[in-house]
């Protein structure tokens, strides 16, 4: 007797449209060794590294042809898409807000077309927060986007800045959770991860993304918000595993160093946080996320293109859990947290 399939829903997917790679492409000419930089080169300079274009950027523009292929050759049913970084956040404040405009009408074009195949998340341009939320209130009540996507800073700066706040009241109001994915890292964090292939996924990434959300957690904002869902990828940062600390450190630093918060650091993650497990197939980490944050709040993803569709489920359908479990991390989890119609 076969084993009923169980849907498949990937939450960290990336894609691309010509406008933005075309602009990246340009950028690539402009002065500046960053890391960001760097990174962008080797993806959209095909002069530099023409393997890198034919291994990720066409993946990341070929939405519907080999995109679905691999999906339908892996069981996998469905791509939550968002743009991949660093998204439009590298662009002015003018070019940014136009060409996440352009992703996101490209993104709900897609979804019309194969509405059981892809949901997506919506862009914006954070270095214009008014601008940003009228794009966001957009993306739900005219596009039907399912979420938003931002790669961690813009211009060196992280969410927690009050100017970004308008940003997370409408998150918050549009009952939509925000992904926090990574991009290189900003200047102050730079320096020391430039080296040992250190500065994207091996290392760099994560320590991004993670210092982002724990200067989200210990700002206070999630007494502001209390709402607000923030969605981490790659067993969620490893923030997670450090919660013990956090809540014993931050107790002594609350009123001097840091402001008094409401609940502990661990009592925020666990409640105003889900993770996915994108680019993360270990056993162990997957057994501790889910003791840790509880089973609703972890998430299967396979990072297409960037990682390869047959180990991602591979992972999933081997690890050690019930039955129960697994529907809620490959499908039950993002159809709650993304605002996916189950089937």
């Amino acid at each position: 007797m076969s084993t009923p399939h169980i849907r498949r829903i990937a939450t960290e997917e990336a894609f691309s449209v010509p406008q933005i790679a075309q602009a990246l492409q340009q950028l690539c000419s402009s002065p500046g060794n960053g890391i960001d930089m760097m990174l962008v080169r080797k993806i959209y300079d095909g002069a530099r590294t023409p393997g890198y274009q034919g291994r990720f950027l066409a993946p990341l523009l070929d939405i519907e042809h080999e995109r679905l292929r691999d999906m339908d050759a892996n069981g996998v049913d469905m791509h939550l898409l968002s743009l991949t970084a660093p998204g439009v956040q590298m662009f002015d404040a003018d070019t940014a807000t136009e060409l996440a405009s352009v992703a996101n009408d490209h993104l709900a074009q897609v979804i019309a077309r194969h509405p059981t195949r892809f949901a997506g998340l919506g862009s914006f341009a954070p270095h214009s927060p008014k601008r940003a939320v009228l794009e966001m209130q957009r993306c739900v009540s005219e596009l039907g986007l399912n979420g938003f996507v931002v790669n961690s800073h813009t211009n060196n700066e992280y969410l927690d800045d009050p100017k970004y706040w308008p940003i997370l009241e409408a998150a918050e109001a549009l009952d939509r959770c925000l992904y926090i994915h990574p991009r290189g890292p900003s200047d102050g964090l730079a320096a020391p991860l430039r080296d040992y292939g250190m500065f994207a996924a091996l290392w760099a990434y994560g320590v991004e993304v993670a210092t982002h959300a724990v200067r989200l957690i210990l700002s206070g904002v999630f007494d502001r918000f209390p709402k607000l869902k923030i969605c981490l990828g790659h067993m969620g940062e490893a923030v997670h595993f450090w919660l013990w600390r956090l809540d014993f450190m931050n107790a002594r630093a609350q009123g001097t160093e840091a402001p008094r918060l409401q609940l502990t650091p661990s009592e925020y993650f666990r409640r105003n946080f889900v993770i996915t497990t994108s680019g993360q197939e270990s056993p162990l980490a997957l057994d501790f996320s889910i003791r840790q944050l509880g089973i609703d709040n972890v998430l299967w993803a396979i990072d297409y293109p960037y990682q390869p569709s047959a180990p991602a489920v591979a992972f999933m359908d081997s690890v050690d859990v019930t039955d129960a479990q697994r529907h809620a991390l490959y499908h039950g989890n993002a159809e709650r947290v993304f605002h996916i119609k189950p089937v």
